[in-house]
Order: C-alpha cells, then structure tokens, then sequence
C-alpha cells in the first residue's frame, strides 16, 4: 500500500507507459472515426461534448488503469450488438445472440442479474471473512457494469433504428437512468476496492446498487419502462448529454458514501466484529465519496441552470426540483464544512450520510412523485 501511495505521487507523464499512449490513440481513433460518421447530425455542442468525453475517458483511463480495458470491451461488446442488427431492428427479436445477450433489455437484465449475484457473492464472503469470495464478487461487479454499459450503448443506437427523431442519448426516463445509476456507483466503488483494499466494503454498496436493480425490474415488467420512447419536448436538447451524467455521478458517490456511513455505524457498535474495515478506513472513503459527489453536484446544478436559462429564460425560478437540488447541495457542502474546518468524525458524519441519502433520494423521486413543477415530467 505504501509503495502504491509514493507512485501516485509521480507526476502523471512520468507514469505513463506504452499501453497508456495505445489505449489514447484507441479513443481518438474511435472518436475520429464517430465524428467522420456522424458530424453533419451533430452542432458544434454536441461535437465539443464528443472531443471533451475523448479527453476526459483518456485522462480517466490514464488516472484509473482498470478502466483501459473495461471501455474497449465495452465498446467492442456494444460494436458486436449493433453489427448484428444490420441495420434492422426487427432482429432483435430472431437472431440468437441479440435476443439473448447482446440487444440493451438482454444486456441490461444480465447486468441485473450479474449485480444480484455481485451482491450475495460479497456478502458470503464477509461472512465467512474469504478473500476468494471477495475477488468474485469484484469480477461479477465488473462484469455487470460492462454488460450494462454495453446495453446503453446499444440502446442508443436502437433508438435511431426506430427513427432518426426518436434517437437520443440513453439518460432521458428513469429506466434509463436507474441504469446509469447502477453503473456509476459500481465502477465508483471498484475504483475505491482497489485503493483502499478492502473488499468488505462491497457487501454494503452493492445493497444499494440491487435497490436500483430491483426498481429497475418492477419498472420494466410492470410498466414496460424499457420500451424506448421518443423525447419530450423539454428534454430535447444537448444539454442532456452532460447535465444527467453529471448529476449522477452525485448521486451515486452520495448512495456509495451512505452505505459506508451504514457499515461504519455497525463497525464502531461491534457488529460484525473483526469481518468489517476499519471505522477509520471506511470514514476516508465515505469522505472522499462525498467529495466528488459534491463536486459533481455542483457542475451538474451549474450546467441544470445554464439549461433553464436557455430552455425557460431564466436560470433559477424555485422550481421545487431545482429547490430540492439545492437543499442536497447545501447539506454535503454542510457536511464537508464540518468535517474539514470543524474536525468531526465518526458516528456523527455517518448517521449525517445515511440521513443524506434520503434527502437526495427525495430530490431525485420524491420531487417528481408528489411535487409539480416545471421538472413534472419524470413521475411513475
């Protein structure tokens, strides 16, 4: 561990290698090769969003080695989906490999199925205190965020077979977005597995991402949520693209960092005595979830903003979403306050985390279920 803290503090270009520089010649090469396809359906928003996420998957993938092969298998698992429907939707549901594996309802309910098993896998293995069990359920939690991504990614080109006005980035329903959820706070967690190397921590956060998996099926096979629809007015625009994935990134760092206020809770009363992490341990990492939730957050209620003034004309209007988002922002920026300036740690900031998540999940749900407003559009 010492060893991997001191190379972190080399500067970035001395660590790269040549496997870094070939997996950036990879991404550029693809997103050359996007902009050759697709430019003259893109403004200059969108192909600025697509010469930003080139460098930003770089940069993430330099930060972050693991991820150098997660987004080329990714992209070559969804590359593999849309060949296969040759331009034909309709063979979604008779060629063998999209029906079953690969269309974005296939993948996505493996990606489900892969994150149940994630989470029993983890649970067995802090248990019965396995460190076998624990590399498992890690390999089940990459596999499921790769086939889930997958599965967006395919969407989102499904969508387009269906017309070239009903095609959007995936992000646009709360089917939709359970999915980016799931995602988002499963490779957030397996970033901080690795750093902190602590597989126990899995146990925790992947409750709450088969929360999210659970919402996903109700929705699915009771509404028939994951039929792709066409975009309501209001979210036909290219702040989409950024503002919903930033958004996310919030509210799955928040979900991450709650769940590990949860297992703190039970290491400081004994529970689980000598199978949890460290309270400690669990306090940095809940920490450092917080932060870049609450970093994220604010980009996203930045760019949500920018949005209203270009969609409605003005960038606040006390919108009960836009209050809710703001209530959330102000209660991690509360909860960094006092942690950073007044020294708190321990049991206060983990009850104050568990306490957040609900205040977000009423931000996120609660605000569309039972408040209306200019936001009313994402109800059950």
């Amino acid at each position: 561990m010492e060893l991997a803290h001191a190379f972190d503090h080399i500067p970035l270009h001395k660590r790269l290698r040549l496997g870094d520089w070939l997996y950036a010649l990879l991404l550029l090469a693809a997103a050359g090769y996007s902009f050759a396809l697709y430019n003259h359906y893109m403004d200059v928003y969108e192909q600025g969003i697509l010469a930003g996420s080139a460098v930003g998957l770089i940069a993430l993938g330099w930060f972050w080695k693991p991820f150098r092969w997660y987004l080329p298998l990714v992209g070559a698992t969804a590359l593999a989906g849309i060949m296969l429907y040759q331009h034909d939707l309709a063979r979604g549901q008779s060629v063998f490999w999209l029906k079953y594996l690969l269309s974005s309802q296939s993948a996505i309910m493996w990606m489900c199925t892969l994150f149940f098993l994630a989470t029993v896998v983890y649970w067995a293995g802090l248990l019965s205190r396995s460190t076998q069990l624990g590399r498992m359920g890690r390999g089940l939690t990459w596999a499921a965020a790769a086939m889930g991504m997958a599965g967006l990614l395919v969407r989102w080109y499904e969508s387009y077979l269906i017309a070239p006005d009903v095609g959007h980035i995936p992000v646009s329903n709360l089917y939709e977005v359970f999915v980016l959820f799931a995602l988002i706070t499963a490779l957030m967690y397996l970033y901080y597995e690795a750093r902190f190397a602590v597989h126990q921590m899995g146990a925790f956060v992947l409750l709450v991402i088969s929360a999210a998996v659970g919402f996903i099926l109700w929705y699915t096979f009771d509404r028939q949520a994951h039929e792709i629809q066409p975009l309501i007015p209001a979210l036909q625009s290219w702040w989409i693209k950024i503002h919903v994935p930033a958004n996310f990134v919030g509210y799955g760092a928040f979900a991450m960092a709650a769940m590990l206020g949860i297992a703190e809770l039970m290491a400081l009363k004994g529970w689980l005595k000598g199978k949890l992490p460290p309270p400690e341990v669990l306090d940095e990492v809940m920490y450092k979830a917080i932060s870049v939730g609450f970093l994220f957050f604010t980009i996203a209620t930045i760019l949500g903003a920018m949005w209203a003034a270009d969609a409605w004309g003005g960038y606040w209007s006390w919108d009960p979403k836009e209050t809710w988002a703001l209530i959330v922002w102000l209660n991690y920026a509360a909860w960094l306050h006092i942690r950073l300036v007044k020294g708190w740690r321990g049991a206060p900031l983990a009850w104050w985390a568990v306490i957040g998540l609900f205040v977000t999940s009423f931000a996120f749900l609660g605000v569309n279920m039972f408040l209306s407003g200019l936001h009313s559009y994402g109800g059950l």
